[in-house]
């Protein structure tokens, strides 16, 4: 065994993509030393999109101040992808959830302002810049992007013509949406959405009673949420900024339908999107495995989450592809289908605190238990 990839996703609260490599390689190494080992660190739209892609294309990370959730200062990042004319963002840098505690949670008044902060830093300062990969996981917010818009010029009013507040709690005050002084570079820019989630703006599967909770939200919140979204969509849809609903745009609380409808943005599959960036199909060649992982493999994996994405890129190019993860639950036989191995990383019954406090012992396990494996039926096969 000569060749072998390692692409996993992160194990979420306990490791990122990048330490996971790491291990694996750390482990397979004690066992093959004399493997070719190719690290591609991977992500879905969320965590780690922007380290993915700039690990993986040696680019350069930049930093800019933005207004966070609640409209403090936060530092947001965003990267340039070299030899492109491409920059990388992701709204959990300038919007995310992990800016706030726990008790400041409320998706009433958290607002994508920073995110189009950093938008608008990006289309002013980077030269012969033509795409925008947007990473849209992990948001705070449930405002249908329209903090994000505000920060590109758009102007949302209220039936008496004064500006609507900041927040999802004032989305069913909007009357009226002008765009008479949006940032004209913005209609130079292409926006990609990596997007890992297929959820519409509205409805029982939708941003606000979907999301919502995940984001503070009480059920009274959720309500007034559902009815400030239905509004804006309705008055966006009668002034023309957008025809209909599509999947994804339930994301980030509505922000994957503020980028359509006010960036004219595009909603693609986040796994797709960053295989295709970091150029996971090209080291697929001559490759003998590929080794793949996530913090838990359920039914969402099976229904086109990263590792299932990675599973049928490997199929494609006739490579084994192999799953270590935090847990397998759901139907194992479509997991069981979908990868030639899947592995728990588990040494045994223990809850999820244990889980992540063994977390990394438990993995470099594995991945060496994995490798002694291949190596024995590299020998016997090669016999």
């Amino acid at each position: 065994m000569k060749k072998i990839v390692i692409a996993p996703d992160s194990f979420k609260n306990c490791m990122r993509s990048m330490e996971v490599c790491e291990i694996i390689e750390a482990a397979f190494k004690n066992i093959i030393p004399d493997c070719n080992i190719i690290k591609i660190p991977m992500a879905d739209g969320g965590e780690g999109t922007v380290d993915s892609a700039l690990f993986a294309t040696k680019g350069i990370l930049k930093k800019v101040t933005v207004t966070g959730p609640l409209g403090n200062i936060v530092e947001a990042e965003y990267g340039l992808i070299p030899n492109t004319q491409t920059a990388i963002i992701e709204m959990a840098s300038a919007s995310g959830i992990e800016l706030l505690k726990i008790d400041e949670l409320n998706p009433l008044i958290t607002t994508t302002y920073g995110t189009g902060e950093l938008i608008v830093h990006i289309i002013e300062n980077e030269k012969h810049l033509k795409e925008i990969i947007i990473g849209i996981g992990g948001s705070a917010t449930v405002d249908g992007g329209c903090g994000m818009a505000r920060a590109l010029g758009y102007q949302f009013f209220d039936s008496e013509g004064n500006e609507v507040e900041f927040g999802g709690g004032n989305l069913s005050k909007i009357a009226t949406i002008s765009d008479a002084k949006v940032n004209p570079k913005i209609k130079d820019i292409k926006i990609r959405v990596a997007c890992d989630v297929t959820n519409p703006l509205l409805g029982e599967t939708g941003a606000a009673k979907v999301f919502a909770p995940q984001k503070g939200a009480t059920p009274a919140m959720v309500e007034k949420l559902e009815a400030g979204l239905s509004n804006l969509f309705s008055i966006s849809k009668e002034m023309g900024f957008i025809k209909n609903e599509a999947p994804g745009d339930g994301a980030a609380g509505g922000l994957g339908f503020g980028l359509r409808a006010f960036c004219n943005a595009t909603i693609e599959s986040g796994a797709e999107l960053l295989i295709e960036v970091t150029g996971l199909k090209k080291h697929l060649s001559n490759c003998d495995l590929i080794i793949t992982g996530e913090g838990c493999t359920d039914g969402q994996t099976v229904d086109g989450k990263l590792c299932s994405v990675i599973a049928k890129a490997a199929k494609e190019a006739d490579v084994p592809v192999i799953l270590l993860s935090g847990s397998l639950k759901g139907d194992l036989q479509q997991i069981n289908n979908m990868f030639d191995g899947a592995f728990s990383i588990s040494a045994g019954p223990e809850s999820l605190e244990e889980a992540i406090h063994n977390g990394k012992a438990n993995l470099y396990s594995t991945a060496l238990n994995t490798a002694k494996l291949c190596l024995v039926l590299s020998k016997t096969c090669s016999k």
